[in-house]
């Protein structure tokens, strides 16, 4: 909707706010919508029964529309809820009348569902007021009903046009209803949308680290718990570690440090088997885990991995420089538990890193 079109200025203006502390937007402007449909259906049933020349059922339905145009004009004088409570009586009323002047058959009881939807979108925290509320559109459609069996209708319309009464008014139901459960449902919507997005960006807090955007140390437990658990197939698991790390924050400062982890990290993702699952342990230790490898066929991955960190240069500011890193590999043997697993995969980073560093222990 264009920003300057006469459709958009009658939207802000139905939407207009009462300007009352605490008050809900979104209700008045649901209260006005609705009250212009119901303006706008009398205005239809005046065009249906004016065929008749029926001056009583004329002079009903005009009256009819003078109700609801002044309902609509008064919401914005009023306060919000003063104006959802007039529209409710307006609605009770009007629906008793015309069941009275017309009858049953003309389907006019069916707004009694709308006013029962209306109340339970827009009432927050009222359970009590919802559950008597329902109670007495049904104790009240019941002697409806009952009234009509036994009481003829005041007026007295042809068949035609009762059965044009019927259409109309079963369009305006389904069109009343949809009005309020698509505005009520689409804010409802937009804020589980978000929470969804709220506690997903929570959960990934949770389990990533936020430098490197790795998994942390929980999620690696608990990934690890679940694999071990459910094995079945080979499951190979890598300690490494860079080398020298200290050194890089030493001698080009931590800054220059955060971008080796960030850049080894990046490398990890790339280079490794889509199916790698890759944290960081801690530090400048990263945990590799290969779901569906062996330790030679883990061996292979990894040494094109060790491979292509070397190619990578760094630039320290008064210079460019390379790192390496060491690792440990064990594969699962199908018994051993995790803090076996990971104590064997330190062990031999150890070993690697006594025995010269970048390198891969097996």
């Amino acid at each position: 909707m264009k920003e300057n079109s006469v459709l958009a200025t009658i939207y802000e203006n139905i939407c207009r706010d009462t300007g009352r502390q605490n008050e809900s937007a979104k209700l008045i402007a649901v209260v006005r919508l609705l009250t212009l449909t119901m303006l706008l259906h009398s205005v239809v049933c005046c065009v249906l029964v004016s065929i008749t020349g029926h001056i009583g059922a004329l002079v009903f339905s005009l009256s009819s529309s003078v109700l609801f145009l002044a309902a609509f004009v008064l919401s914005y004088h009023w306060s919000t809820f003063a104006s959802y409570c007039v529209l409710n009586i307006c609605i009770l009323f009007w629906t008793c009348m015309n069941v009275y002047c017309f009858g049953w058959n003309i389907g006019i009881q069916h707004f009694l569902v709308v006013l029962l939807v209306f109340v339970f979108f827009c009432k927050y925290k009222h359970e009590l007021h919802k559950i008597l509320f329902a109670a007495a559109l049904f104790v009240l459609r019941l002697f409806l009903y009952y009234y009509c069996i036994s009481h003829e209708p005041i007026i007295i319309l042809a068949e035609n046009i009762a059965n044009a009464l019927q259409m109309v008014n079963t369009f305006f139901v389904f069109f009343a209803l949809g009005q309020v459960a698509y505005l009520f449902s689409t804010t409802t919507q937009e804020m589980e949308g978000k929470l969804i997005e709220y506690n997903r960006k929570l959960m990934k807090q949770a389990n990533t680290d936020t430098l490197t955007g790795l998994y942390n140390r929980r999620r690696t437990m608990e990934y690890l718990e679940n694999l071990l658990h459910a094995a079945d197939s080979q499951i190979s698991i890598c300690i490494c570690d860079i080398d020298h790390f200290k050194r890089v924050n030493d001698t080009y400062g931590h800054n220059v440090g955060d971008v080796v982890l960030k850049t080894i990290s990046e490398t990890f993702q790339k280079r490794l088997p889509p199916d790698t699952f890759v944290s960081r342990w801690g530090g400048e230790e990263f945990l590799l885990i290969f779901p569906r490898l062996n330790g030679d066929e883990a061996i292979t991955a990894l040494e094109t991995l060790r491979q292509k960190i070397r190619e990578i240069t760094f630039d320290g500011g008064t210079e460019r420089f390379t790192i390496s890193l060491t690792y440990g590999l064990v594969e699962y043997d199908y018994h051993s538990d995790i803090t076996t697993l990971l104590k064997e995969a330190d062990e031999k980073l150890y070993i690697g890193k006594e025995g010269g560093r970048d390198r891969i222990v097996f």
